[in-house]
C-alpha cells in the first residue's frame, strides 16, 4: 500500500498541476461573461480528449515494457526500449495532430457545436493541436521515470507544466487581452515545457533512453504495437463517450454545455487521483511480474482497489461541500447549474466503479491481456452510454446526461472489476510459470515449472535450486 500511495500520490500532484490549469483556463474564460466562450472551451476539450487518448495507449505500451525488462535486470534492452518507443511515438501523435487539425471543424460540428461557439472552438483546437507530439513525449519520459521508481521527478515533469500555465494564463487572458487564444498559448507552452522536463529527467539525470536504431525500432515495433493497439483502442473509447454525451447536452444550450464543460474540469481535479492510479498501478505490477514476485502483483491489485474506493468517497464528499463556490465561481445559471448539481450530489460516487474498471485495464495490459481492457471499455463508451445518452436526457433533461455516465459506470466498471479481481492473479501466476519452464534444465517439464510456481508464489530467481 505503502508504494501504491507513493506512485499515485506523486503522479497525482504533477497531473492535478495540469487540470488546474485548464480547469482555471474555464474559469478565467468565464469571467469574461459570455456563455458563448466556455461552451467552446467545452466543446474543444472533448475533441483534444481524443488525441491525448492516443498519447496514453502509446505511453502504456513503453511502460509496460519497459518496466518488465527493468523488473527482469535487463537496463540496455529497457533503454533500447524506451528509444523506440519515443520514436514510435512521435511519429504516430504527430499523424494524428495533422488529422485533426485538418479536420478540426467537422469534428466540432458534429458535437453540436454552431455559430461564434464552433469558430472559437476551432481557433483554440488551430493553436494547441501541434503540440501533440510535445505531450506525448512528455508522458512517455513521465512513464519512463515511474518505471524505475522515480516518482519524485516523474511528478516534476507534469508539476513544471502546470506551474507555467499558471503564471501564463492570467497575463496572456487578461493582461495581454487575448481572451481564448490566451488559453490556447498557455497550454502550448505548458506542454513544451513539459516535454523538456520530461527529457531532462529520462535522458540527462537515468540515462534511461539508448540512441535510436532503426533495426532495434523495427524489432520492438511488433511487442510495441501488440500492446499499444489495444491500449490506443482502450484509450479511444473514453473520449467516445464522451462525444456522445456531449452531443446529447448539446441540445439542451450553451449554458448547459457550459455547465458539463465545468463538470469536465471538477471530475479531473476532483479525480485525479485515480487518473494517477491507473498510470501508477501499471509499472508496478511490471516490475514484480518481471522479478517473478507473483504474491506482490496479488497485493498490489488489492491495495489500488482499496486506495481507489476511500480516495473516490472522500473527492465526493469534498465536491459536494464545494458546490456553491463552484456555481457561483464560474458563473452558472439555468441548465448549467443543474447539470453540476447532479453531479456533485450523485454522479460523482459512482466513480468508484470507473476506477475499479481503471485498475482492471492496467492489470490487464501490463499482464499480457489488452484485449480484455479494450473489450471492457467500448462495451461501457459505444454500447451502454449511448444507450443511455438517447433514453434518459429525454426524461430527465440536462441531469439525465450525468446520470447515464453514472449508471454506465456502475454496470461496467462493476462488471470489470470482478473479472480483474479474479482474473488479475492467475494471469501473474501463468506469467511466472512460463517464464520458470523456459529457464528450467531440459528434464524440467512445464508442469513441474508450474508446481514449482504454484508453491512458491513469492517465486525470485536468486532462491531457485536450478540456478
Amino acid at each position: 500500500m505503502g508504494h501504491v500511495a507513493v506512485m499515485t500520490g506523486t503522479g497525482m500532484v504533477g497531473l492535478m498541476a495540469l487540470f488546474l490549469v485548464d480547469a482555471l483556463n474555464l474559469f478565467y474564460i468565464s469571467m469574461l461573461g459570455q456563455t458563448a466562450l466556455a461552451a467552446a472551451i467545452g466543446f474543444a476539450g472533448t475533441v483534444q480528449f481524443f488525441t491525448i487518448s492516443v498519447s496514453i495507449g502509446l505511453a502504456i505500451a513503453a511502460t509496460a515494457l519497459v518496466s518488465r525488462a527493468v523488473g527482469e535486470g535487463d537496463r540496455a534492452e529497457a533503454r533500447r526500449l524506451a528509444a523506440s518507443s519515443l520514436v514510435l511515438l512521435l511519429g504516430a501523435l504527430t499523424l494524428v495532430s495533422l488529422g485533426v487539425w485538418i479536420w478540426r471543424e467537422a469534428a466540432l460540428a458534429a458535437l453540436g457545436a454552431k455559430g461564434e461557439t464552433l469558430a472559437v472552438a476551432s481557433r483554440f483546437l488551430a493553436i494547441v493541436l501541434p503540440s501533440l507530439p510535445l505531450l506525448g513525449a512528455g508522458m512517455i519520459a513521465s512513464s519512463l521515470l515511474r518505471s524505475i521508481g522515480d516518482a519524485r521527478r516523474a511528478m516534476f515533469v507534469t508539476l513544471s507544466g502546470g506551474a507555467v500555465g499558471a503564471a501564463l494564463d492570467p497575463l496572456l487572458i487578461f493582461g495581454f487581452g487575448l481572451g481564448v487564444d490566451g488559453a490556447a498559448i498557455t497550454s502550448l507552452v505548458a506542454r513544451a515545457v513539459i516535454a523538456a522536463m520530461g527529457f531532462r529527467g529520462a535522458m540527462l539525470t537515468h540515462d534511461l533512453v539508448a540512441r535510436p536504431n532503426a533495426a532495434d525500432i523495427v524489432r520492438h515495433a511488433p511487442g510495441l504495437m501488440r500492446i499499444a493497439g489495444p491500449a490506443v483502442a482502450t484509450q479511444l473509447s473514453t473520449p467516445t463517450g464522451l462525444a456522445a454525451l456531449t452531443a446529447a447536452m448539446a441540445a439542451f444550450g450553451d449554458a448547459a454545455v457550459a455547465g458539463w464543460a465545468v463538470v469536465g474540469r471538477m471530475t479531473a481535479l476532483a479525480f485525479g487521483g485515480v487518473f494517477a492510479l491507473s498510470g501508477a498501478v501499471g509499472p508496478i505490477l511490471g516490475q514484480n511480474l518481471g522479478a517473478g514476485l507473483t504474491a506482490r502483483v496479488r497485493s498490489a491489485y488489492r491495495d489500488a482497489v482499496l486506495f481507489c474506493a476511500v480516495y473516490v468517497l472522500s473527492a465526493w464528499a469534498l465536491l459536494a461541500l464545494a458546490r456553491p463556490w463552484i456555481v457561483s465561481g464560474f458563473g452558472l445559471d439555468g441548465a448549467g447549474v443543474a447539470v453540476v448539481d447532479a453531479f456533485v450530489y450523485a454522479g460523482a460516487g459512482f466513480y468508484v466503479f470507473t476506477g475499479g474498471l481503471f485498475v482492471a485495464n492496467a492489470a490487464f495490459n501490463t499482464l499480457g491481456r489488452p484485449l480484455w481492457a479494450t473489450a471492457l471499455n467500448w462495451s461501457r463508451d459505444a454500447l451502454v452510454l449511448p444507450v443511455l445518452a438517447l433514453t434518459l436526457p429525454p426524461l430527465m433533461g440536462a441531469e439525465g446526461v450525468v446520470a447515464a455516465q453514472a449508471l454506465a459506470a456502475l454496470v461496467v466498471g462493476g462488471v470489470g472489476g470482478v473479472i480483474g479481481w479474479r482474473m488479475a492473479p492467475r494471469l501473474a501466476d501463468r506469467h511466472a510459470a512460463r517464464r520458470l519452464a523456459a529457464e528450467a534444465p531440459a528434464f524440467a517439464s512445464g508442469r513441474a515449472a508450474a508446481l514449482a510456481v504454484a508453491a512458491e508464489p513469492d517465486w525470485r530467481p536468486e532462491n531457485r535450486d536450478d540456478r
